[in-house]
């Protein structure tokens, strides 16, 4: 007889949330540990642009496939493609290993890439069928945590090992953290029950409802503050500031911390109100307001002002990832939050992939503070898009 979520104990749960945690963060060492191979592949004489494409690969394979594991998901369940995708990634990273073709590691890459791609949705959906609604907002806040520990995770390996014993060596780590959480996942992991499958569970949670795609563009917008505080606050802090880099990127690690423990107080904070949409949109507001005043100070040159609310900003602007992410899941239900996820994902993925270009040039023209004006503007844009609050179910 099946487990029912009431007779699941909660050390199982909680093991389950481990494991997709970590197979969650050895997907982002893949994707956004790759990046930090860029000094060594410089250095041994590959032009920039090259290494740059090369770098790319996996988020390009992650990008173009979310939905599609969304739907295997849907089809076969979180087990199976917790297992699988990372193998994928194990396989693809070793063979990338052992590439001395620029071709052939591109493409195994990419295929890295695609396996990533598989944790997004399935570990979301392992959480949310095995832990009751009043714990998934802390859960799925300690699920997100994966992304910044698997960039810290890149951060501070990839590069050392790529310096000590050379770029092979340094894709061999996300690769076997990757053969690691297949091992873990195929013993851990039980896909949570489902309902019976009538035809109402299983009809198209968007069609005649636009909630599902009210939240996926209140994502992308707020996905905006967001990226442009990670992508140019060492930059800023540096250039405009006057700090060394040294002490800037402290200061950004440090803020790296506190948004993971933001995600986890926003989860908490919706399971005691017992809705997501509610919180959600607060965030949003909060996000406009300290976008806003980072704006203001950066532009006055208070510094004194600026460095706290750019600390503040760091924290609101992450904090809507894991409400906005359960609320999918919720909504769309057991048979289409696979792809729902996926959806969510990739437009996610889509504007943070954005943001480096169109607000670098936008920097370049106007400074940094019309970068935090414009950024507070579109996360305002946000807030009327929130959909109707409604309980967790």
């Amino acid at each position: 007889m099946a487990t029912t979520v009431t007779q699941m104990r909660d050390v199982r749960r909680w093991s389950m949330l481990g494991l997709g945690v970590f197979a969650q963060a050895s997907s982002a060492v893949f994707v956004h540990g790759v990046p930090f191979l860029l000094p060594a592949l410089t250095a041994d004489g590959m032009p920039l642009a090259t290494a740059g494409l090369l770098v790319a690969m996996p988020t390009v394979g992650l990008v173009c496939t979310l939905i599609a594991w969304g739907y295997v998901v849907d089809r076969i369940g979180e087990h199976k493609v917790l297992v699988g995708g990372p193998l994928l990634m194990f396989v693809a990273g070793a063979a990338a290993a052992m590439a001395s073709n620029y071709l052939v590691l591109g493409a195994l890459l990419f295929f890295g890439g695609v396996g990533a791609a598989s944790t997004n949705g399935a570990s979301g959906r392992v959480i949310v069928g095995w832990f009751p609604p009043h714990r998934r907002g802390l859960a799925m806040g300690i699920r997100q945590t994966a992304q910044p520990l698997g960039v810290g995770v890149g951060a501070l390996a990839i590069p050392a090992v790529a310096a000590a014993h050379g770029v092979s060596a340094a894709i061999l780590v996300p690769a076997l953290m990757a053969g690691a959480a297949a091992l873990g996942c195929l013993g851990g992991i039980v896909d949570p029950p489902r309902p019976a499958g009538a035809a109402a569970d299983r009809a198209n949670p968007y069609r005649g409802d636009s909630t599902l795609w009210r939240i996926h563009a209140v994502s992308m917008l707020l996905c905006v503050p967001q990226g442009t505080v990670w992508t140019f606050a060492l930059l800023w802090l540096h250039l405009d500031v006057g700090w060394s880099l040294p002490v800037a990127g402290a200061l950004v690690t440090v803020t790296q911390i506190l948004g993971a423990l933001g995600r986890i107080g926003a989860g908490a904070w919706s399971d005691r109100v017992g809705s997501r949409l509610g919180p959600l949109r607060t965030v949003a507001i909060a996000a406009v307001i300290a976008m806003a005043a980072l704006a203001s100070a950066a532009w006055t040159h208070a510094w004194w002002a600026a460095i706290p609310l750019l600390i503040a900003a760091s924290v609101i602007t992450v904090s809507d990832n894991g409400l906005a992410f359960t609320a999918v899941a919720e909504i769309a239900g057991p048979y289409w939050s696979g792809r729902g996820l996926g959806i969510q994902n990739t437009g996610q993925n889509l504007a943070i992939a954005a943001i480096p270009p169109a607000f670098g040039a936008l920097i370049t023209t106007s400074g940094f503070p019309a970068a935090y004006l414009l950024a507070a503007a579109l996360a305002m844009a946000a807030v009327p898009l929130v959909p109707t609050d409604q309980r967790s179910e």
